[in-house]
């Protein structure tokens, strides 16, 4: 194709989109609506609607932020399961609402040795462990990220 060619049909083309966007001007017909889910930004992880299921069943045991979060109970997703047609969840999604609730620095806080924990209720079930406080405070300065990695190990700078 020459270059008389081209411009032709780029001529042709310009021309085409003047008339197609007059007649859209003319018409003004809404774009076409999209679901709620379709826009990546609006979509909600199912998890959080499975703790926001447990904080309205559950308030005491899974308190809203700005509430400092509780010990749970050893054992308590086992009473959770008992619930889970009446909160409307599968295994796998309480599942992963107990981990991912339990899994943050809001929960590790909480875990201060003697601090209660508590059932699905809010009443006492034992108490933290030296254990159990020793692992979150761990889990929690694993999870600081250290200012600045030195370039070099200690004591291994080249002195040429």
């Amino acid at each position: 194709m020459g270059f008389e060619q081209l411009a032709a049909l780029k001529a042709k083309l310009a021309e085409q989109a003047k008339s197609e966007s007059r007649t859209k001007t003319k018409t003004k017909t809404p774009p076409p609506r999209r679901a709620p889910s379709s826009n990546p930004a609006t979509r909600v992880d199912p998890v959080v609607h499975s703790i926001g299921k447990l904080q309205k069943r559950f308030p005491k045991a899974f308190p809203k932020n700005p509430a400092p979060k509780v010990p749970l109970k050893i054992g308590i997703f086992e009473d959770l399961l008992t619930h889970a047609k009446e909160l409307a969840l599968t295994e796998t999604e309480l599942r992963n609402a107990v981990r991912t609730w339990c899994r943050g620095a809001r929960y590790w806080a909480c875990l201060a040795e003697g601090a209660q924990r508590v059932d699905l209720n809010g009443q006492e079930a034992g108490s933290v462990t030296e254990a159990d406080a020793r692992r979150g405070q761990q889990l929690r300065a694993g999870r600081a990220k250290p200012a600045s990695a030195p370039t070099t190990p200690a004591g291994t700078a080249d002195s040429q």
